[in-house]
């Protein structure tokens, strides 16, 4: 094989790119030999005698399926967590996703004429105080105290 050291390393800052990247096409090596100007190279370049390869990179797919699986349940056991149940989802982010859902629910009542002014305010503030469960426990004890007002 013949010394084309000086051409490669040439050839890379040509195609702007590392010196491993440069091929060479096995076919013109004479020609790439000869070639000692950047105008020479620059001239096989555009022949196509010297190409840069493709960059390699990190497949996603394995990543694609993994969290493909991870979204209906597997690969979420206790060997793969890290951290106290109160760090992966912490208590504050649960309750302020189940009061704005009860808040949510008042207001439409509220505006329905389900209930009264009077009895959202009520129901309000046994929310903020944490009397409620879940918008399906709120609505059983609406019931229950509609059923002590009659």
């Amino acid at each position: 094989m013949s010394d084309v050291a000086s051409q490669k390393r040439i050839a890379a800052s040509i195609l702007k790119c590392g010196v491993n990247r440069v091929w060479f096409d096995p076919a013109r090596i004479s020609d790439i030999e000869n070639a000692i100007s950047r105008e020479d190279l620059r001239g096989l370049v555009t022949d196509g005698a010297i190409k840069a390869h493709q960059k390699k990179g990190v497949s996603r797919g394995r990543a694609r399926a993994r969290i493909a699986q991870r979204s209906y349940g597997h690969r979420k056991g206790a060997g793969k967590r890290k951290g106290a149940a109160g760090a992966r989802n912490p208590s504050k982010t649960a309750w302020v996703q189940k009061i704005r859902a009860i808040r949510k629910v008042l207001v439409e009542l509220r505006a329905a004429g389900t209930i009264d002014p009077h009895m959202y305010r009520v129901l309000y503030r046994k929310a903020a105080g944490g009397q409620f469960r879940s918008v399906a426990h709120m609505k059983a004890q609406m019931e229950i105290l509609a059923g002590r007002m009659k």
